[in-house]
């Protein structure tokens, strides 16, 4: 009697959506000898790299942590080095990614940052609006229980006004007030440097995303480690809860 035949495993296509926490750069420079200040300036190169490689590979967006709100603990010094090294990509690669169809989104909160920074952001995401190249979303001053907070909190406003019943606050209308409304969720988060927690990032939106860990320190990242980790990501199977194919039969 002939056997009947397994079928294969589902294999994810590329991602649609790639996800990246920027890790390591100050461990990058104790690492060579460096101050720390020169490695967030090799973090910004590998910025450049990786919008660079995600354009090439077909990526439609690409999300970088950039700053999280709980950053503002770091020494003064250096978060003046980092909203330094902000504006500095914002006036120097700003046309360059407008060329290139780069879509710029900014998500987070606009407290605390100072009032020139954020009059460039704002500069960078109205001259990209009509882009379509990709999608970079960066997630600066961000932090993802502070965001799903403001969206309970702008429900509820719509609640004592009676303009929404509680009864209408389900998983859609709570993403759709969070600040990625209109994004897809990542299909894939990578995280560099050795760490494996997502420290406050997209919490929401992660629910089913595939994680990728890596070693490097993010100035070591580029194209060919982007390339690893969407390899890794084409050997799952997503199940999004249910079973494989293969344990379905």
């Amino acid at each position: 009697m002939q056997s009947k035949a397994v079928p294969h495993e589902r294999k994810p296509a590329q991602p649609r959506h790639i996800a990246i926490i920027m890790d390591g750069n100050g461990r990058w420079a104790s690492k060579h000898g460096l101050p720390r200040a020169i490695g967030h300036q090799r973090g910004v190169e590998a910025v450049r790299r990786t919008v660079r490689a995600a354009i090439e590979l077909s990526v439609p967006y690409l999300t970088l942590y950039s700053f999280s709100s709980e950053n503002w603990s770091r020494p003064a010094a250096e978060i003046d080095d980092l909203m330094g090294l902000m504006k500095r990509f914002i006036k120097r690669d700003l046309a360059e990614l407008h060329h290139a169809g780069v879509k710029i989104l900014v998500i987070g909160e606009r407290t605390k940052v100072d009032p020139e920074l954020m009059a460039l952001i704002d500069e960078a995401v109205e001259l990209t609006r009509n882009n379509t190249a990709i999608t970079l979303v960066v997630a600066f001053n961000y932090g993802a229980r502070a965001e799903i907070a403001k969206a309970a909190r702008a429900l509820a406003v719509e609640v004592a006004a009676g303009r929404l019943s509680p009864d209408d606050i389900n998983v859609d209308r709570l993403g759709a007030a969070l600040d990625t409304a209109g994004i897809p969720d990542p299909d894939l988060l990578i995280r560099t440097s050795g760490e494996m927690r997502i420290s406050n990032f997209l919490l929401w939106q992660c629910a089913y995303t595939e994680f990728v860990f890596l070693d490097a320190f993010w100035p070591e990242f580029g194209r060919e480690l982007l390339e690893v980790a969407i390899a890794r990501y084409c050997e799952r199977d997503r199940r999004y809860g249910g079973l494989t194919r293969q344990s379905a039969v």
